[in-house]
């Protein structure tokens, strides 16, 4: 069988990882702080990044008011953890990352799905939802470049969110890891974070470096009303004293150097080719497919011809040589005729021929 292609993980491929870069940042951060790097922290992280982290976010945003922690995946399972409890209730847009689908079933809570827009969550049908009697203690939105769906949440969109959280109390998770995974032409839009600023909304806004500098470095951040950054910090600390600060300290001498921007910018303009590679590819092997063009991130989400079974196509696609994620993995429910793929994985010279195994296998399926 042909080398697998992989459409399937949420990662770039190993020739866009700044290892160069990370090695020079390294060998600063032992150099010219070590104690901090080698050292217990706090439940905080790295107290220069945080302040770095704040000044970066600007609108008001303090170091207070940020911690880092090991990853924003781990970031959204202590905020669960913190502000949920069993048989809460959460909305969660449809299709949603399926680990934060995962999350919330395990600690117990009540999933409302609210269906995505061309330009994010349905608003409409979340403000019905709470007329038809859902009280949300939390709404998890992924405000930029979707994963899996590839959407951006519009901006008004977003100050409706944060008066809808102002109106009926309940918190937005704001999980935006993809923000500065922003290609050329794709505007930036203001956080519900900054837009809460000033109001009675109730936001946390998370992201993380995983998508920025690499997955292997781990380290994420939440950023939010101070007393709750406090609580959290506080269980963090309570858990595992503090999060890792060696990778902290590599990551905020990238940030501080410059490093973390020439590698934003560079990966960027890898990123953009890759996508339009795979828009490419598949207007000429799978027409049929509809998606949203994402202006950054790492995904397309295919709503293939009614009747597509992609759980069903995934074995075939195996068998063929290509691997992509069905889409009832992002969903509550349904799903069948949707697929997730990542283009962050795949170099540009591999698309064409990895969508065409997707294509074979579909034809496959359906004679």
């Amino acid at each position: 069988m042909a080398d697998l292609i992989s459409f399937a993980r949420g990662a770039p491929s190993a020739d866009l990882l700044p290892a160069e870069a990370v090695r020079e940042a390294a060998q600063r951060a032992l150099t010219d702080n070590p104690v901090r790097a080698l050292s217990y922290g706090t439940g905080i992280g790295h107290p220069e990044l945080c302040a770095w982290l704040a000044d970066r976010h600007g609108n008001g945003l303090t170091a207070e008011r940020v911690m880092v922690t090991n990853g924003s995946l781990e970031a959204g399972w202590m905020l669960f953890d913190h502000l949920l409890e069993r048989g809460d209730t959460v909305v969660v847009e449809q299709p949603s990352y399926d680990r934060t689908l995962l999350m919330l079933e395990r600690l117990g809570t009540r999933r409302v799905g609210v269906t995505l827009e061309r330009d994010g969550i349905d608003v409409e049908a979340l403000e019905q939802a709470i007329a038809d009697g859902h009280k949300p203690k939390l709404v998890h939105i992924i405000s930029n470049f979707h994963n899996p769906a590839g959407c951006t949440l519009s901006e008004a969109k977003r100050r409706r969110l944060v008066e809808l959280s102002a109106q009926h109390g309940f918190w937005i998770f704001e999980d935006d890891p993809y923000r500065e995974v922003r290609f050329a032409g794709a505007e930036e839009l203001p956080t519900m974070l900054a837009l809460a600023e000033g109001t009675e909304a109730r936001v946390m806004h998370a992201s993380s470096f995983s998508k920025t500098v690499s997955p292997g470095v781990r380290v994420g951040y939440l950023a939010g009303p101070a007393e709750e950054i406090g609580r959290l910090a506080k269980r963090a600390g309570e858990t595992y004293i503090s999060p890792n600060m060696l990778a902290e300290a590599i990551v905020y001498e990238l940030c501080r150097s410059g490093g973390l921007d020439a590698n934003i910018a560079l990966v960027n303009v890898a990123l953009a080719e890759r996508r339009d590679a795979v828009v490419g590819a598949l207007g000429d092997s799978i027409p049929e497919a509809e998606f949203v063009v994402p202006g950054g991130g790492y995904f397309l989400w295919l709503d293939l011809a009614q009747g597509s079974d992609t759980a069903g196509l995934l074995p075939l696609a195996k068998e063929q040589g290509v691997a992509f994620v069905a889409g009832p993995d992002f969903m509550l429910s349904g799903g069948e005729q949707s697929l997730r793929l990542s283009f962050a994985s795949v170099p540009p010279g591999l698309v064409p021929e990895g969508i065409s195994r997707i294509a074979r296998a579909l034809e496959t399926q359906r004679s």
